[in-house]
């Protein structure tokens, strides 16, 4: 008999008991994923969004915020900021490439169309431009975003959605 790994995503609501394993996602993603295009102290300043733990709950809780599990665990999570614009999609880098960016995505863009939103922006990070090109999100315009005492490069992308054809 040989072991075999099963390695299950799912989705759910976030929970408010979430809060603390979202902000070391957050915060890990950043800090391991964005090296390339952002320097340590751009880093530091983007994380520090997730310092105040009570503070990111808010600001989580204003949005609609979905959880991506592995095996039951939080990897990732997504949020629509508003019908049309996603707020925040992180994943953690250990989980990174499994599919729970997708998945988000996926997740994200069904809702907002359900929410009749003809189409989805997101400031996109310039680590993250990629993966939202390859799913069809065109860029519109750069940003400078200030974080603490220092300037983060985005890109404000946008991909028309279907029409929503919801239980008729």
């Amino acid at each position: 008999m040989s072991a075999q790994v099963n390695r299950e995503l799912a989705l759910r609501p976030m929970l408010p008991s979430d809060v603390a394993v979202l902000a070391t996602i957050f915060r890990e993603s950043v800090m391991e994923l964005t090296g390339d295009d952002y320097s340590e102290a751009q880093q530091e300043a983007w994380i520090k969004s997730a310092e105040d733990e009570a503070a990111f709950a808010t600001l989580l809780s204003r949005h609609v915020t979905i959880v991506a599990t592995l095996n039951g665990a939080p990897v990732g999570f997504a949020s629509l900021e508003s019908d049309d614009k996603i707020g925040f999609l992180y994943v953690h880098p250990s989980a990174a490439g499994y599919g729970a960016g997708m998945m988000l995505a996926d997740a994200l863009e069904k809702l907002a169309s359900s929410r009749k939103a003809g189409a989805l922006s997101v400031d996109a990070s310039d680590t993250a431009y990629g993966f939202f090109a390859k799913r069809g999100y065109e860029a519109q315009q750069r940003n400078q975003v200030q974080r603490a005492d220092e300037w983060l490069a985005t890109t404000t992308m946008r991909k028309e959605l279907p029409a929503y054809e919801g239980v008729h």
